[in-house]
């Protein structure tokens, strides 16, 4: 295999490693979402699974979409394809994506709100849930009192990955990232007084859980449906079946 096509295997796997569960709020190449790659002359060809075959059609639809467009930027990619597995929709989806249909051309009448609110709505959920680690973190080291995060900025951050998901988390919704822009903040990107922080970091606490909690348990789900296919390890974690046969001309 040559040195492209080897450097072609892992820009792959890191566009798809850019496309995020929703809902979930990681990358759908830990979360085991990714099936197989099959990297050819023509192009490439993804196959996706969930956790169960009833999981949210307009999820399934977003995480299929977006992974093909992820995957549609990566220089000298070809064709792209991208194909669900598994699932009740996956016909119906897969037809859709292959057309180049958008989400309410697949599903018609059936079709539920506009999937920009959905990801809107789930992009604001895992702000909220980095915001709160952050000044958590802040909390235990001691650098910081309660009533003194209201004025805590993302300058007095420390250089890590809490940090940085937290500004791709702003970026996404729309907020200030300047070195002076202030941490905490309601739904309205608005400053909070001293008085509101508790409650708001209790609100903040509840949706990290549940979006944790609900990775935790997608992930046993899924190492549950295909254990007997041999697809999981002993420890239930996955490991995608990645060929290429391309070739230098």
């Amino acid at each position: 295999m040559t040195i492209e096509a080897i450097s072609l295997d892992a820009e792959v796997m890191a566009a798809l490693g850019s496309v995020l569960d929703p809902e979930l709020d990681q990358p759908i190449t830990g979360l085991g979402f990714v099936r197989s790659v099959a990297i050819s002359a023509e192009g490439v060809e993804v196959h996706l699974r969930l956790p169960t075959s009833f999981c949210s059609p307009n999820f399934a639809y977003l995480m299929v979409s977006d992974a093909h467009d992820a995957l549609s930027v990566v220089p000298g990619i070809g064709r792209v394809s991208v194909e669900l597995d598994d699932h009740h929709d996956s016909e119906k989806i897969n037809a859709g994506m292959a057309a180049g249909l958008g989400y309410r051309q697949t599903f018609g009448d059936e079709a539920e709100d506009s999937l920009e609110g959905l990801r809107s709505t789930f992009q604001r959920k895992a702000h909220l849930a980095a915001m709160e680690r952050v000044c958590v973190e802040m909390l235990r080291r001691g650098t910081w009192t309660l009533e003194e995060l209201p004025m805590l900025e993302i300058f007095d951050l420390p250089e890590d990955s809490r940090k940085h998901a937290l500004q791709r988390r702003r970026e996404a919704i729309g907020l200030p990232n300047s070195p002076h822009s202030l941490v905490l903040v309601n739904e309205s990107g608005e400053s909070l007084s001293a008085e509101e922080v508790p409650l708001r970091l209790r609100f903040a606490r509840t949706t990290r859980i549940s979006i944790e909690g609900n990775a935790h348990f997608c992930r046993g789900l899924l190492a549950t449906r295909y254990a007997d296919t041999g697809e999981a390890g002993p420890d239930g974690a996955f490991t995608t079946v990645v060929t290429n046969t391309r070739r230098a001309s």
